[in-house]
């Protein structure tokens, strides 16, 4: 017998001390979705009691205070929060964030499989668990250029037993799925045993049911309440996000009930260091929910338990003996306001940062910079992108390339190909007076730049060209804000709170411009996707996501 596992069983009997005795709290039993009163008994980082009467080298009594099992990020890239592993544990887990399911495919397409044995080996250092899905569409498609070559079922074969990796994250190519594309399905034979998360956004019918029979159990793309329901029905456990751009609490929260709370969570997906200071992380969603009407112990259950059950994370998400002391104390159960929080018995506030680790890097950016022509895009009649704020599907339609609101959109591949610009059109920014552009160019990460004036894309590009990735205001034909992401054009080693006010300056820059959307970066970042409907553009030109193919920007 272990010795930690005798220790636990003589502090359960009483025979020995418990490190910790939180006393007199109200703590969630998620079994039952009901509270209960008692003391949590804590040693070696576990429950072992939850009835009073046991002693502890520590005790604290908590005065009726609620407890509720740390909250799981269902699905999150550790990259779109602008932040590198240990400023991400920072952030948020104070926020009650005690683990994540991340997909490091960001950096993947960047790095190839070093970027996902980054996250690997960076999760291991951390103290909140940080869980890696292995990504499985790298590239995303076959219509943009990424820098990580192709990812295939084998390469992920190799890093399948280590203890961080945990299954196969999202299967974007949602097409190749329904089209038995033999990478995909080599893929999906592979990881049959373990879990397999979608991605399939706006799917319905026939097609989604071909979807969750090829073992696809999760997704976190829907967007409407019916379309959550089929997902539900079909077997898809369904992971409400609430993100920087990508924002569908308010549209399924009818979703969430006693009922469906076993196989419904709460994610992030992408959600930048401004967000996280100003709202939170999950807990965001988690007080949203209940101000909403959703009940908290219905809540709660679905931020911990219910996300640990469906990827098998034994001995997570619940407060009862022999589970990981995982805890958030509450000073108010309705608005989710934390007193504290323990990651394995340990208040987070008495956890030493865990280590930036090697910070070194080359500049990923390999690009020339455009001459301001080489940006300007065909005249006359086009199809212009429609951004939505708060969606990463776009709407479409004809207009004038000069009609009032339309802005210039291009995308720069920036991996060594040195190709031209791929030019179009987009509308929802407002009326520019300059440019914004971004390295964040989901998922292939190319520079991708809105403006109206080709001199002032082009001046945002050559500050990101320059600086090795990140973003870029520019106006009068030279950058007035840059925020430098070198890691891969994705992150930066700067601290949570150093990270808010550059991008709170940058927000600035861009209202001076006249945009008019509140999270314009990652809301640009989501153009250059053609796994999102309707229409997107990419390094290779203008693609119709609904047809899967590349079109003209000339319409007609």
């Amino acid at each position: 017998m272990s010795s930690s596992l005798a220790r636990r069983i003589d502090a359960a009997m009483g025979r020995i001390p418990c490190d910790l005795v939180l006393k007199n709290v109200r703590f969630l039993d998620v079994f039952s979705c009901t509270f209960r009163q008692g003391d949590l008994s804590i040693c070696d980082g576990v429950i072992v009691g939850i009835e009073p009467g046991l002693k502890g080298r520590r005790e604290i009594d908590l005065a009726g205070r609620h407890v509720v099992p740390g909250f799981i990020d269902a699905h999150v890239h550790v990259e779109s929060s602008l932040m590198v592993p240990s400023n991400f544990e920072a952030a948020v887990l104070k926020c009650g964030t005690t683990s994540a399911i991340c997909d490091p495919h960001e950096l993947a397409n960047v790095q190839g499989v070093s970027g996902i044995q980054y996250f690997l080996d960076a999760a291991g250092s951390l103290a909140m668990d940080l869980h890696v899905m292995l990504s499985s569409c790298v590239p995303a498609t076959h219509m943009e250029t990424n820098g990580g070559g192709t990812i295939r079922a084998a390469d992920l074969a190799k890093l399948a037993s280590h203890p961080r990796a945990l299954g196969l994250a999202e299967m974007m190519n949602m097409p190749g799925v329904l089209h038995k594309d033999e990478d995909i399905i080599e893929k999906l034979t592979a990881f049959a045993a373990k879990p397999i998360d979608g991605h399939c956004p706006l799917l319905r019918g026939q097609a989604l049911s071909a979807y969750a029979a090829a073992g696809i159990s999760s997704c976190h793309e829907s967007s409407e309440l019916e379309e959550a329901r089929e997902k539900l029905m079909k077997g898809i456990a369904v992971w409400i996000r609430e993100g920087s751009v990508a924002k569908d609490l308010e549209a399924l929260i009818p979703l969430l009930t006693l009922e469906t709370s076993t196989t419904l969570g709460f994610c992030t997906d992408d959600r930048n260091p401004y967000d996280i200071a100003m709202e939170g992380h999950i807990d965001h969603l988690v007080r949203t929910a209940i101000r909403r009407g959703v009940k908290p112990e219905v809540a709660y259950r679905a931020s911990s338990w219910s996300v640990a059950r469906h990827y098998g994370l034994a001995r997570k998400g619940a407060i009862a003996p022999g589970c990981a002391a995982d805890l958030v104390i509450l000073d108010d159960v309705a608005s989710t306001q934390i007193h504290s929080v323990l990651k394995a018995g340990r208040f987070a506030s008495e956890i030493a940062p865990a280590s930036l680790g090697s910070q070194g890097h080359t500049n990923s950016v390999r690009a020339h910079v455009p001459e301001a022509r080489d940006l300007e895009g065909p005249s006359g009649q086009v199809h212009v992108i429609g951004t939505i704020e708060g969606k990463i599907i776009t709407s479409r339609r004809v207009a004038s390339h000069s009609a009032p609101g339309v802005s210039r959109l291009s995308v720069l591949e920036r991996h060594g190909n040195f190709s031209a610009p791929a030019n179009g059109y987009v509308e929802g920014f407002g009326e520019l007076s300059g440019a914004i552009a971004s390295s964040v160019g989901h998922d292939s990460h190319n520079l991708i730049v809105v403006g109206s004036d080709p001199r002032d894309m082009r001046a945002a590009l050559h500050a990101l060209i320059e600086c090795g990735g990140g973003f870029a205001v520019a106006r009068g034909g030279e950058a007035i804000e840059t925020l430098a992401l070198p890691l891969g054009g994705l992150m930066s080693s700067q601290d949570p709170d150093s990270l808010r006010k550059r991008i709170d300056a940058l927000k600035a820059a861009s209202r001076s411009i006249g945009c008019t959307l509140a999270e314009p970066f990652l809301q640009l970042a989501f153009l250059s996707l053609p796994v999102i409907p309707s229409l997107k553009l990419t390094d290779k030109g203008l693609v119709d996501v609904d047809r899967f193919e590349i079109i003209d920007v000339r319409a007609g």
